[in-house]
């Protein structure tokens, strides 16, 4: 099936809650790739999104581009046809899903050194890269007893989801993986090269590099989930699913869950972690200044920071107006 065909039924798979200016269709998409112009491409895409409808960001390198935008389904429509158009996006395969109000406040188009940065430029998932797995057949995958099954994402990512039975390493950024791997699988364990192992990550951007960083270590197995846990989410029926928790994503929804509905999570905007409603309840939750994972950590300073931002995201809610504090990328 052709990303157009996709993208088509996606739309008419959810065509009743579609049917309202409210709801946004969120795009999420990446393609490694060689750019020879960073700048050219940076320049065609602003021409795509001139219009200002369109929110998100988009991530542009030497060895690809990286994005989550979000819009009414006629502008997203549009935005796609012409991307597509592009001789080197006519095969980009974006993954979709929904929300009540756009979750992002501006549209920005940034030229990196990587679209995904894990530190070492050598490492070119173009050039060489794990097997793919599809999202209908990981349930198979995982279910081998001798397989090691890693996930790629940081701590706090995987605090509120995952999948049976996977290893955490427990990382604070996706730079930290390498040496992760180094000192966990490498130095300890001499026959790990010729082990089994399959990783995933949100979208399939960090697993899929971080594929290709195994396999250029000389790991022979080694598998990525296609399209991530959203591709994963999307696709398979709860009631088949091996996934437990919800999804962290990196906008105002905070999470989703199976059929990517918004789940139950919301962010402090101090630390980043995601919290629940029983989190708020914690003596050391603060809106917008402090949670029970980050009270102890922050100064009071930090703290008068944290509290004034949150004067001015306020504010600035009210005069429907975007704050520097309110997204992270």
């Amino acid at each position: 099936m052709s990303p157009k065909s996709n993208y088509l039924n996606f739309l008419k798979l959810n065509k009743k809650k579609l049917n309202t200016s409210e709801v946004k269709v969120v795009v999420t998409f990446y393609k490694f790739f060689e750019v020879r112009d960073t700048l050219a491409l940076q320049g065609t895409l602003k021409s795509i999104f001139n219009n200002g409808e369109i929110k998100g960001t988009i991530l542009i390198a030497k060895e690809g581009i990286n994005g989550t935008i979000a819009g009414k389904t006629s502008d997203i429509t549009l935005a796609l046809e012409k991307i597509w158009c592009l001789d080197f996006l006519t095969d980009l395969e974006p993954k979709y899903s929904f929300s009540y109000k756009n979750p992002f406040f501006r549209m920005k188009i940034r030229l990196k050194k990587e679209i995904v940065t894990i530190g070492l430029p050598e490492i070119c998932p173009n050039k060489i890269v794990g097997n793919y797995v599809k999202p209908e057949n990981w349930n198979d995958l995982i279910s081998d007893k001798n397989l090691l099954l890693i996930d790629t994402r940081n701590s706090y990512e995987v605090s509120i989801g995952s999948f049976e039975n996977a290893l955490n390493p427990n990382i604070k950024n996706f730079r930290e993986f390498p040496d992760w791997v180094t000192k966990n699988l490498i130095n300890k364990y001499p026959e790990i090269k010729n082990k089994k192992i399959a990783m995933f990550c949100t979208g399939g951007i960090r697993c899929e590099k971080s594929s290709s960083y195994l396999k250029s270590l000389g790991f022979e197995k080694v598998y990525h989930l296609e399209g991530g846990i959203l591709k994963y989410l999307e696709n398979i029926p709860k009631n088949e699913s091996k996934w437990n928790g919800s999804c962290f994503v990196f906008d105002y929804r905070v999470s989703v869950d199976h059929n990517l509905e918004l789940g139950h999570y919301e962010m402090c905007f101090a630390c980043r972690m995601p919290i629940s409603q029983n989190d708020k309840m914690h003596k050391d939750f603060v809106q917008g200044e402090s949670c029970h994972h980050c009270f102890k950590s922050s100064n009071d300073k930090q703290k008068k920071r944290f509290k004034e931002r949150q004067k001015q995201i306020e504010l600035s809610r009210k005069k429907n107006q975007s704050h520097i504090g309110q997204v992270k990328t």
